[in-house]
């Protein structure tokens, strides 16, 4: 991914004194006209770096601005290959190895073992407890899309189980929830749309290329806008189904109500996926108030039961 290649760029100059334009183009596989809008990229934020032309002319990074690999401490170098290491459950390819081959560089001989104590001491797994087989080749694709600014297409599943074929211009991937997302430009809607990547099926790169246009990047912190909607309703809950209620809310909304149930003030949203996770609690679950809720519950349970009465 971009970012990826922009640090390890700057670890390069970092390390070494100069690199030419073609030098850093074979070895990241990408054209020297990226290579210079990459450079562009790294001067505007605010890393120094100048370029001298002619034979034996490259970027380098001015001296004065250049690290001293005892300025990371313990704790720095700690947090990095956590971070990493968190990243290596949902990403593949030679962009991470690279990555973890540039920090471990940082790390003298001395600290080696108390840093690998202190990254071992926290696992943050991001991926989902079970994968998605295709997920994996699809960023491998989506990656090389953005990069080289090429159109794909792919068939997408949306609600309720509508399938559309899709061409979109890729704009960036985006982790959120242990989930990838795609946000593009869909040809289909003219207009930029959130795609998901465990919806598509049939992703293909097409050789066509596009021009970026400017876009926003998706509001992906919905805390305001779920305030707005949410309300709480009151349900009674087995303590067989407690945890599985947990994932929703916290402790404090439980009040004991005997030995075996518990009131809870649980937040809700009047769609399908809110009555859908109601439901998943089974006969573990009654839904106190409001009436209507209680009521719309109701429906729902009979419309099931009659589909195995029939």
């Amino acid at each position: 991914m971009k970012t990826d290649r922009l640090v390890s760029i700057i670890m390069l100059l970092v390390d070494k004194k100069r690199v030419g334009a073609r030098e850093l183009a074979d070895l990241f596989e990408v054209s020297p006209r990226t290579i210079y809008r990459d450079i562009d990229a790294i001067n505007m934020a605010g890393i120094p770096v100048y370029s001298t032309p002619g034979v034996g002319g490259g970027f380098e990074i001015m001296q004065e601005y250049k690290i001293d690999k005892k300025v990371f401490s313990t704790a720095d170098l700690s947090a990095l290959l956590m971070g990493l290491s968190s990243l290596s459950g949902m990403m593949r390819g030679e962009e991470l190895v690279h990555a973890f081959a540039k920090v471990k560089s940082f790390i003298p001989a001395g600290r080696a073992k108390d840093i690998e104590l202190k990254v071992n001491q926290i696992c943050v797994d991001l991926s989902p407890w079970t994968g998605n087989s295709t997920i994996q080749p699809y960023l491998e694709i989506m990656k090389e899309a953005l990069q080289e600014s090429r159109l794909v297409t792919f068939e997408y599943i949306a609600h309720h189980g509508n399938k559309t074929a899709r061409t979109a211009e890729p704009y960036q991937l985006v982790l959120k929830s242990s989930h990838w997302y795609l946000q593009g430009y869909c040809h289909k809607r003219n207009d930029f749309r959130l795609f998901r990547l465990s919806r598509m099926a049939n992703l293909q790169m097409l050789e066509e290329t596009f021009t970026p246009r400017d876009y926003e990047k998706p509001i992906l912190g919905f805390a305001e806008i779920w305030e707005t909607m949410q309300t709480k309703i009151k349900i009674r809950v087995h303590k067989a189904v407690m945890d599985r209620v947990l994932d929703h809310c916290t402790y404090e909304d439980f009040t004991p109500d005997g030995d075996e149930h518990y009131i809870v003030s649980f937040p809700f949203i009047e769609n399908e996926y809110h009555y859908d996770i109601l439901l998943s609690f089974g006969d573990k679950c009654e839904c106190l108030e409001p009436l209507h809720i209680r009521t719309e519950m109701q429906r729902r349970i009979q419309d099931m039961a009659a589909i195995y009465e029939s």
